[in-house]
């Protein structure tokens, strides 16, 4: 019997070839099939929502085509810059979103920042519609006195330093210091604590830069402390990367027994990933580590912590007040209970020394155009299912459509479900009826602004060279970090 998957292709493949039925009516494929001229469609950001989205669209639509739009030269967003270097795995998607780019009905055009380059109006007149899918690129300011000292950083840039993001080459955070403070308990947070304490010689073999390798070797860091306002059971992380911490080589957990009191009985009835998640915490806090960790952590020269019920209040600056020495938290309490408990200040504070702060407290997504509707608050394109709020022909996928939140399968779902309504949309005549130039018509504007845009086949270029650098060091890329190096290596 055949498989149950070649069964089902071969069912669709006939479905979606065989000619209609006497008196029956065309189907939704036949149907875009009369247009005049293919659906012309353009993705704004090359990463996961941008991908997925342009992915839908091109299955779903036999005639489409989809124009990407990015502004770095290079694709892929936040599975080349955010995903972490000791998770390989995770990037594996990139070939998924590879073959989609190579596809003939789909088209890369890097280098292009929109809002700047080329406005959404421009746009929105060259193809029938726009998807909005470019992510959340800023970070979510402390809003604390002394958060502008030296050795104050965003963990967002920190990331994307360590990841090869051209914006953030430059960052040099000085690592001499013997303790780091991470304020923030989500996996950003847990990423960052774990490259500060892995042992350089474990991450030579990953894609991270060379340049923050070398920083990395002579770090001093020995204590990294992750800091929330509020408790065990609230805290974002997941058990996976909880788990990676527990056992890093090289280092010990510090967890307080006391934050943990009373927490058996409230964890029966939370949901079954909060619950795992806080049985290994409490596991970890209260009972003798095993032989195998006991043995591992014995040697430890290296600590991380998680602090519980503190608030940032103030970054204290050193006695001549050039750089960061401490940070002031302020003791809080919890009113409520689970998810939607608040932290509120109880107006005791605390003081912990430290010469690195890390801000790991969200991303946040900015406007990109004055003609784009935009909630400051939330940071997010005011939407219904993805459909622009008053703007037809507009739509949003991924982080700019619902906040910073989730992980990749869950952009994949939210970015297939805006293609969805795009279709839906077109199927029902709401678009822009007659021709539309797409690319012809950005591609004059661009030249006449002295822009050049770099396709998917230049890309592939720069990354058989970023493979060839890290041959030789026996790691699978060494990024190009420079926008100029790679025009150049483009000829350009």
């Amino acid at each position: 019997m055949a498989p149950r998957c070649w069964r089902w292709w071969h069912w669709s493949t006939w479905r979606r070839t065989r000619p209609p039925l006497p008196g029956s009516t065309p189907s939704f494929r036949q149907r875009f099939s009369t247009q005049e001229q293919p659906p012309q469609i353009c993705v704004v950001g090359s990463g996961p929502a941008g991908f997925y989205t342009a992915q839908h669209l091109l299955k779903h639509h036999p005639q489409a085509h989809v124009d990407i739009y990015e502004k770095q030269l290079v694709p892929f967003g936040l599975v080349r810059f955010g995903v972490a270097p000791d998770h390989p795995e995770v990037k594996n998607v990139i070939n998924t979103f590879t073959q989609t780019a190579r596809s003939a009905r789909c088209a890369f055009r890097g280098n292009v920042v929109v809002g700047r380059d080329v406005a959404v109006p421009e746009l929105r007149a060259a193809y029938h519609a726009v998807v909005l899918s470019y992510g959340a690129e800023d970070h979510r300011a402390l809003e604390i006195p002394g958060e502008e000292l030296p050795g104050v950083f965003s963990a967002r840039a920190f990331v994307g330093w360590y990841n090869g993001l051209p914006e953030n080459r430059e960052l040099a955070p000085d690592l001499s210091c013997d303790t780091a403070v991470i304020l923030g308990q989500g996996n950003v947070a847990l990423d960052v604590a774990r490259i500060l304490l892995t042992p350089p010689e474990h991450l030579e073999k990953t894609d991270i830069t060379e340049a923050a390798l070398g920083v990395l070797r002579q770090s001093r860091v020995k204590t990294v402390w992750i800091v929330g306002r509020r408790g065990p059971l609230q805290v974002a992380f997941t058990i996976k990367e909880l788990r990676e911490m527990i056992q890093l080589p090289g280092t010990r957990p510090i967890l307080d027994p006391a934050d943990f009191l009373g927490l058996q009985d409230r964890i029966k009835d939370v949901p079954r990933p909060r619950k795992r998640l806080t049985e290994l915490l409490l596991r970890t806090a209260t009972e003798k580590p095993g032989t195998e960790d006991a043995a591992r952590q014995a040697p430890a020269s290296r600590a991380w912590g998680l602090r519980f019920f503190r608030s940032p209040q103030q970054v204290l600056p050193s006695p001549d007040g050039r750089r960061a020495a401490g940070i002031r938290l302020a003791v809080t309490r919890l009113e409520g209970v689970g998810e939607a408990a608040r932290a509120v200040p109880t107006g005791d504070t605390e003081d912990l020394p430290c010469g690195l702060v890390l801000s790991s407290v969200g991303y946040k997504s900015r406007p990109i155009d004055p003609s784009v509707p935009f909630d400051p608050k939330l940071g997010v394109i005011p939407n219904m299912e993805g459909r622009v709020v008053d703007v037809p022909g507009l739509y949003c996928s991924g982080w700019v459509k619902r906040g910073p939140t989730g992980v990749i399968a869950t952009t994949m779902t939210d970015s297939f479900l805006t293609g969805q309504m795009l279709l839906q949309d077109l199927k029902a005549g709401l678009l822009p009826p007659g021709p539309r130039p797409g690319y012809a018509a950005i591609e004059a504007l661009l030249s006449s602004r002295g822009v050049q845009p770099v396709s998917f086949s230049d890309w592939e270029k720069l990354d058989a060279e970023e493979v060839s650098r890290g041959k030789g060091a026996g790691k699978p890329r060494e990024k190009l970090l420079d926008p100029q190096e790679m025009l150049g290596l483009l000829g350009r």
